[in-house]
């Protein structure tokens, strides 16, 4: 009886430990980003460069992955409401058949904008690197990060504990259903992401500086 009932409290122990430290770090990433994402274009100050966290285009289950082409739509409108003028695309291109950035590059110049105002950050495994990577890389002390709210909230929060001045542009948001799984994922690399400010996690890679002009 005592193995049953430590095999159904360690489980149900883990759970709840991991409940309670999701709800901690959902608040306090979101708490720390206040006044620092905006949803209208016409609101938010200019930078010189904004960054584009990556996404697969499609969805396993097929068709067009909605994250994909409302983080399009947002850089676009940034770019033609003279926000910013450069783009950085950060994603991953850790195999030679799944490149997030070349992805969205061809459906940026799709769109309308310049090849030459592109860049693209093919170590963006992660949202922690995209951002130490946009600082330490490419020599942004100020960027525009272009995501949904959520990716947003912990992409601010990473970033100004790396010494790099961040505000957000949010993404148009799928509907709850769609995104229920992502959301999910989302406490839990809430709760990394302050292990990782905590520990001071670095990038997998950093190499020489790219100047974007």
């Amino acid at each position: 009886m005592k193995i049953i009932r430590l095999l159904i409290f360690v489980p149900l122990s883990i759970l709840i430990l991991l409940g309670v430290l999701g709800l901690w770090a959902d608040y306090k990433v979101s708490d720390f980003s206040k006044g620092k994402n905006f949803n209208q274009v016409d609101d938010i100050p200019y930078n010189k460069v904004g960054l584009v966290l990556g996404t697969s285009k499609y969805r396993v289950s097929g068709g067009i992955n909605l994250y994909f082409k409302y983080r399009i739509d947002a850089a676009v409108e940034l770019f033609n409401h003279g926000k910013i003028d450069f783009i950085l695309v950060s994603g991953d291109n850790s195999t030679p058949s799944y490149n997030e950035p070349k992805q969205f590059m061809e459906e940026l110049i799709k769109r309308g904008i310049p090849k030459e105002k592109i860049f693209l950050d093919y170590a963006g495994f992660r949202t922690l690197d995209s951002m130490i990577r946009a600082y330490k890389v490419f020599g942004q002390h100020s960027i525009t990060v272009i995501s949904q709210k959520f990716h947003n909230e912990r992409a601010i929060y990473l970033a100004e504990h790396n010494d790099m001045k961040t505000i957000g542009f949010n993404a148009k948001d799928v509907t709850k259903s769609y995104g229920f799984k992502t959301m999910i994922r989302e406490y839990l690399a809430r709760i990394r992401a302050i292990l990782d400010v905590w520990f001071k996690t670095q990038p997998k890679f950093l190499g020489k500086e790219i100047i974007i002009a």
